[in-house]
């Protein structure tokens, strides 16, 4: 399944990632390097298994860690309201 963040939410890429910033609440959240890489699979139309095929790819991070890790993910920006469904 894809991913969207909410409209008011803002992205910025940092030498160590990625931050989200929740433009009502006023929170932001640091993403690290393997969370951003599988959050920008996501918001680009990938699915949570080509997410984790990146990871593979570009981390020391086996299939099944790696898919654990990207729900992982999406539930949480799920759960804070960062992200639609």
């Amino acid at each position: 399944m894809t991913l969207r963040l909410r409209p008011d939410v803002s992205t910025a890429d940092t030498d160590y990632g990625t931050v989200l910033l929740d433009g009502v609440g006023g929170r932001y959240w640091q993403l690290n390097g393997s969370a951003s890489v599988a959050l920008r699979v996501l918001l680009e139309g990938g699915t949570a298994e080509q997410a984790a095929q990146r990871l593979t790819a570009t981390y020391d991070v086996d299939e099944a860690r790696a898919r654990e890790d990207v729900e992982r993910l999406r539930a949480r920006l799920l759960d804070a309201k960062l992200a639609l469904r």
